[in-house]
């Protein structure tokens, strides 16, 4: 499950803005995108991990993929670093 991931990675960044910044900056590993989110909203994260050659992996909830980075809101997208 991809939530175990972002439980398990050493770090990790939240938000589609943030991430799409650590993509361009950082070398991300895996971006998490929540399938329930705004597709305007990870229209742009999507582009630029394809351009990057990020894998990426889809889940269910917004809602739970942000109590899993252990913010109290839904997070659309997250950067993974190992």
């Amino acid at each position: 499950m991809s939530y175990e991931k972002v439980s398990q990675a050493k770090s990790f960044i939240a938000g589609t803005k943030q991430t799409v910044k650590a993509l361009k900056d950082r070398n991300v590993k895996e971006v998490i995108i929540a399938d329930d989110a705004d597709p305007m909203l990870t229209a742009k994260v999507i582009e630029t991990a394809e351009n990057m050659n990020v894998t990426i992996t889809h889940v269910d909830s917004m809602r739970k993929l942000g109590r899993t980075c252990g913010i109290d809101v839904g997070a659309a997208a997250v950067a993974l670093f190992y």
